[in-house]
């Protein structure tokens, strides 16, 4: 069997989502770095990997695979055991909803190059960076707590037991807490990020447990 590769980087909300999926399934996996901060993900040897020039990418059954979302659907599809989405196509689809509003609708408008355009284009410093994070971060947080008022929310976004929708979560509430966004009137996504947190799967891929030394 070929080895599994994800191509990462440490503090990438995409690939944090990847590495909670992977733990989950209890997988052996070698970690590439990919800093982003010194433009690796540009360079040629990994655009042949991804052409978009982003990470995560997962070298996995003989594939190079691309897009977290598709690579943890991907995941459930081959590896079932895990969960990661709901048997029931209803549950599917909530669990999707709940995802894409935060992988879709919350995290383009945040990733770091578009945060870099807008700063270029506007001239903006560090103050008006952090307004655009602690907005969009803010409102879509706050609509994906409207979305978990519902009966089918459990101790985690969908039931009680972890799915996809709780690895897209997850890290958009570490990026919140990087930009001072208040979560305080949360309940439900503070409660559900609490357990999580106690998750074996959830602490080994928290940045702070892969952060390469200095």
């Amino acid at each position: 069997m070929s080895e599994t590769i994800l191509y990462d980087y440490w503090r990438s909300s995409a690939s944090y989502r990847v590495r909670i999926a992977l733990n989950m399934l209890g997988l052996d996996y070698r970690t590439v770095l990919v800093n982003l901060l010194e433009g690796a993900h540009k360079l040629p040897e990994h655009l042949i990997r991804n052409p978009q020039g982003l990470v995560p990418a997962l070298e996995i059954d003989g594939r190079m695979i691309t897009q977290s979302l598709s690579i943890i659907e991907y995941l459930a599809e081959t590896r079932q055991a895990a969960g990661l989405l709901p048997a029931d196509p209803p549950g599917r689809q909530r669990v999707r909803a709940l995802s894409y509003a935060v992988a879709m609708d919350i995290h383009p408008i945040c990733n770091l190059g578009v945060v870099g355009h807008v700063m270029e284009l506007t001239r903006g410093g560090d103050a008006v960076r952090s307004a655009w994070m602690k907005k969009f971060i803010g409102e879509g947080l706050a609509a994906v707590e409207k979305m978990l008022d519902d009966p089918q929310s459990g101790h985690y976004c969908h039931g009680d037991a972890p799915t996809m929708a709780d690895l897209c979560l997850v890290p958009q509430l570490y990026n919140a807490g990087r930009w001072g966004v208040d979560i305080t009137g949360l309940a439900r996504i503070r409660r559900i990020a609490d357990a999580c947190s106690r998750l074996p799967a959830f602490m080994a891929a928290h940045p702070d447990t892969v952060k390469p030394a200095e």
